[in-house]
């Protein structure tokens, strides 16, 4: 194929937040990375806006926290979630964390800090406009990919490809990698309503008869999450906008005064839920992490806090390997054995909370669980989740 030939020891396809942030910590540590952006920029809405405790500390072992919080951003000390009758608020204070607090960031933000950290090291390369088109193998193994970028075609030959694409990952699917659905009952329609004076600063959770609604803090206004069953989207369109803009007042009486901000269903972009997990997140040469070997729930908002914890991981676990010219393949199934423990323990709540809370409620059963009511009445097990959602299963640290 004619076009630019590059070489590296690392190609990571996708330049979300795993991808990014495995960039930075490989050329932190000398190890040559090229990312491959498909857009032109990282301006996106209605991605996930927030960054996790286990996140920020990771921030911190990097010395870039302060740098970070400079950035306009929300701090969330806890979540306030009503359910039928129980008052739930997620408390984040008891967390052995720098940050108590989830810091709500437009992620664009945050990609352009990491980008921006990544390229002040010479081994960084970050290229947008660069989308996939297939990979580079040579007796069963990978060794690079194919690009279409903004002067032509492109190959990269890399020691090691990573899929961190999303759950639509093209990187996953060329490779010939097989997810195991597990299933949602629910989409999210996300739209935005201004904020004003006086409203309240924490963010929100509003479950009642056939209903759930979110609101998050994104200062100058929130970003409003309208969960529908599964294949609701068009007998709730039938209904007319009226009636929806109706729907989120009763939820959020404080914001009746601006619904008519929604002119128009091109204004609401609905969130297609699924949830699956590859059953070998690797081949020979190739590796995928974050959404793109995990597909996670919006329940408790925590999977870019996975992605991230998978790519210190692997640089954790890869870093000497790429240095030294000598990944294996059991250099890969490695990272699958040190992430797939947390990945399923969180996934597995995730589906209890949607059959136990969530179709609950969209079915128009309000009464809350057991669990639910107990940790309302009892403020210490508010930590459980807060530690869940803030921390998670088997946090990662820096190793060097």
């Amino acid at each position: 194929m004619s076009g630019e030939n590059l070489s590296s020891a690392a190609c990571i396809a996708g330049g979300g937040p795993a991808g990014l942030v495995l960039g930075l910590l490989l050329a932190r540590a000398g190890v040559e990375v090229v990312v491959l952006e498909k857009h032109a920029d990282f301006l996106r809405d209605f991605r996930g806006d927030t960054i996790h405790p286990s996140t920020l500390e990771v921030m911190h072992e990097l010395g870039l926290l302060d740098a970070l919080l400079k950035l306009p951003h929300q701090k969330a000390y806890n979540l306030q979630v009503r359910m039928g009758d129980a008052t739930l608020s997620v408390d984040f204070s008891g967390l052995a964390t720098r940050c108590k607090f989830i810091a709500f960031m437009p992620q664009w933000d945050f990609l352009n800090f990491v980008a921006a950290r990544a390229s002040e090291y010479p081994t960084f390369q970050l290229r947008m406009r660069t989308a996939v088109t297939g990979l580079v193998e040579e007796g069963g193994r990978v060794t690079g990919v194919r690009a279409t970028a903004p002067d032509g075609p492109l190959t990269v030959r890399a020691d090691l490809v990573v899929g961190c694409d999303g759950r639509q990952s093209d990187v996953r699917e060329r490779a010939g990698l097989k997810a195991t659905e597990i299933g949602a009952p629910m989409d999210v329609l996300w739209f935005r309503l201004s904020r004003r004076a006086g409203d309240p600063e924490s963010p929100m959770g509003r479950f009642a008869s056939g209903a759930i609604f979110i609101m998050l803090n994104q200062d100058a206004h929130w970003q409003c999450g309208y969960v529908i069953a599964k294949g609701a989207l068009e007998p709730l369109r039938a209904k007319g906008l009226p009636a929806f803009k109706n729907s989120v007042s009763a939820l959020a009486p404080f914001v009746a005064d601006r619904v008519d901000e929604l002119r128009d269903w091109e204004q609401l972009k609905l969130l297609t839920v699924r949830v699956d997990r590859l059953e070998r997140w690797y081949r020979e040469g190739l590796l995928c992490i974050g959404d793109a070997a995990h597909a996670m729930s919006p329940v408790g908002g925590v999977g870019i806090n996975l992605a991230i914890q998978d790519a210190v991981a692997t640089a954790n676990l890869l870093t000497r390997p790429l240095h030294e010219r000598r990944l294996s393949i059991d250099d890969l199934r490695r990272v699958q054995e040190r992430r797939e423990f947390p990945t399923r323990v969180t996934q597995r709540i995730q589906v209890a909370v949607q059959r136990r809370i969530i179709s609950r409620f969209l079915g128009g059963d309000v009464t809350p669980p057991l669990p639910i009511r107990l940790m309302a009445r009892f403020p210490l097990l508010r930590r459980i989740p807060g530690w869940l959602i803030g921390i998670g299963v088997r946090p990662e640290h820096l190793s060097r």
